[in-house]
């Protein structure tokens, strides 16, 4: 399998503390890589370094074959789904998806074309003409995919997009999110402190703690092969008291 993207040496430095320790990894071409760990371990930091929105202190961002460490985030080919969906709330569904289009000289003439079809796509041809604030949370969030992908970047970055949904628009966007990776083929990192959010989503998971990868492997063989003590306590642990929590409603449904 290719190699999309490849991190050497990373390091990241505040007010001289190091939050960023020379990290290495690669994601390969049209892989989904969870990086997954609790809050201030560093992964967010990581995200807005790909992106383009903050330089590192040290390292280098490797994007087929190519060094992009300097390059603005404009000239990446990377697009990114926020947290808190970052629409313009007094444009409409349609709007929202081609106004980044109306910027690239390629797509500007068949920019509205290019919205619709992505809108059908994430499945809201039905509500392209509401305003955001007229949606529900996943709504929402599925427009700010669409305005992602019709641009079509060649690797996402999703900054915890679910962290605000309840429990079951989580599992639909969840589905919804492995369909759009499938059909576009399209790289995608995924920053999340839910282990299970990242072990249903994953190809791989890079697991951390503070500015440090812990672990980086499939989720079967993170769950056979846990490196320290820190996995099996942050990811296996946790996972397991998840289970262990609902097995006890479904089991007494599964023997009717």
């Amino acid at each position: 399998m290719a190699i999309k993207l490849e991190i050497q040496n990373l390091k990241q430095v505040f007010n001289r503390q190091e939050v960023l320790h020379g990290l290495n990894f690669t994601v390969n071409d049209g892989e989904f890589l969870s990086i997954l760990g609790p809050s201030g371990c560093g992964k967010t930091t990581i995200l807005r370094i790909l992106i383009g929105l903050l330089s590192p202190t040290s390292g280098h961002i490797i994007k087929d074959g190519n060094d992009i460490t300097s390059f603005p985030a404009s000239k990446r080919g990377m697009g990114i789904v926020f947290q808190n969906y970052a629409l313009f709330q007094n444009m409409t569904v349609l709007g929202n998806v081609e106004y980044a289009l109306k910027f690239n000289k390629e797509s500007k003439s068949r920019s509205r074309i290019i919205a619709k079809e992505i809108i059908e796509h994430v499945g809201l041809t039905e509500h392209i003409h509401k305003k955001p604030w007229k949606l529900s949370g996943g709504q929402q969030q599925r427009v700010a995919i669409a305005r992602t992908l019709a641009c079509k970047p060649e690797i996402i970055l999703f900054d915890e997009p679910m962290s605000a949904l309840d429990a079951a628009t989580r599992l639909s966007l969840r589905d919804e999110i492995k369909r759009i990776q499938r059909q576009f083929r399209t790289t995608m990192i995924y920053i999340t402190h839910d282990q299970e959010e990242a072990f249903a989503l994953s190809d791989r998971i890079m697991v951390m703690d503070n500015g440090t990868i812990q672990q980086l492997d499939t989720p079967e063989f993170i769950v056979s092969n846990p490196a320290n003590g820190y996995i099996r306590e942050f990811v296996i642990d946790n996972l397991r008291l998840k289970i262990n929590s609902l097995v006890k409603y479904v089991q007494p449904e599964m023997a009717r």
